[in-house]
């Protein structure tokens, strides 16, 4: 039995739940993700921006809200605020204008430090993965199921998958902290 695929989907995924994490990093350009992580209450319950509006970037420092009722548009506003993204919105008419702020080198240096935080905390997840399979493949050996040559072989798989997946959170990581510091 390998455990080759079941070790790269489980690591796939915690590269996958890394890259979502850090959408929400802000960068000194006007990003729609940015407010993938903030819901508003309306129709009795929490909805997702995007769910409730068209999000555009009309220049590179500026998102505009367009929700698809315009009754929504002051319940965006507060919960955007609300949100804490250091960004302050402006309830204009039918349409939320938000203006992202020029980002200082004390701001830039905070972002690239939770970049870093970030990436290592997904590497603690793709290594807990690795823990998990080599404590199935030694139970799997001491119980006879499979040869001892047969573990080792899997456990060098395991370790290829947990080196690839960490170097591939750290160029994540660099891509990320280049596009932050971009002024």
């Amino acid at each position: 039995m390998s455990v080759e695929n079941d070790v790269k989907k489980e690591m796939r995924e915690s590269l996958e739940h890394y890259k979502e994490d850090l959408k929400n990093i802000r960068t000194s350009r006007a990003n729609p993700s940015m407010l993938d992580s903030v819901f508003v209450e309306v129709y009795g319950s929490k909805m997702r921006i995007r769910d409730l509006a068209n999000i555009t970037v009309p220049e590179s420092r500026q998102l505009l809200i367009t929700p698809y009722d315009s009754s929504n548009t002051n319940a965006i506003a507060k919960a955007i605020d609300a949100a804490n993204l250091n960004v302050q919105p402006v309830a204009d008419g039918k349409v939320v204008r938000i203006n992202t702020p020029q980002m200082d080198e004390s701001i830039r240096k905070d972002m690239v430090k939770k970049c870093k935080e970030r990436a290592e905390n997904a590497k603690i997840r793709i290594r807990e993965v690795r823990r998990k399979y080599n404590e199935i493949l030694k139970k799997q050996k001491q119980s006879g199921e499979i040869p001892e040559d047969i573990s080792k072989k899997e456990e060098k798989l395991v370790q290829e998958q947990t080196d690839r997946f960490c170097k591939d959170i750290d160029c994540i990581c660099t891509e990320k902290e280049k596009e932050v510091l971009e002024v």
